[in-house]
């Protein structure tokens, strides 16, 4: 892969990969430091990269992927993420400016903790299909799963979120 055709391949994928990140880590400054060591590895490696093992976006999000897991392992990324979202809904409480901004804060708190009840690969899917919106034939080549266990944990995990959200 040439220089140009990186340039092509972060201009097409960085923004979904960003979302993704964003969505599974739920912090903008962590997200953009985990796209972009995602496109610096896979700068890296380009050489390596063989269209007959996966498509890009697939290779990409394993890279975002592997480095994400990397990095909740070493610094519980996910329990920093909600402490501040709690911080902030403790600290706005009273300022009728920030109501709306309140209610955003309370909704993704609600729904971080459903999706804590799910287990650690059931919120990895649930974040690969909607936050980085992948198939699920995309999410088992990425998880180096068979097609019916990926449907399976996404079709559990939305019915526990169901029953956890209703």
């Amino acid at each position: 892969m040439r220089d140009e055709a990186f340039e092509r391949l972060y201009a097409e994928h960085a923004q979904a990969v960003f979302a993704f990140l964003v969505y599974r880590t739920g912090d903008r400054v962590q997200a953009e430091d985990l796209l972009a060591d995602t496109f610096e590895r896979a700068l890296r490696a380009r050489a390596r990269f063989d269209r007959r093992r996966g498509s890009v976006k697939t290779w990409l999000y394993s890279i975002a992927l592997n480095l994400l897991r990397d990095d909740v392992r070493r610094s519980g990324a996910e329990s920093r993420a909600l402490e501040r979202a709690r911080s902030a809904v403790i600290a706005s409480e009273g300022d009728p400016t920030l109501e709306a901004a309140l209610e955003r804060v309370e909704h993704r708190d609600t729904v971080s903790r459903a999706l804590a009840g799910l287990s650690e690969e059931e919120r990895e899917a649930i974040a690969l299909r909607f936050g980085a919106d992948l198939t699920v034939p995309e999410i088992a080549k990425i998880t180096r799963e068979r097609l019916t266990t990926v449907e399976g944990r996404v079709y559990r995990a939305l019915g526990k979120l169901r029953d956890e959200l209703a």
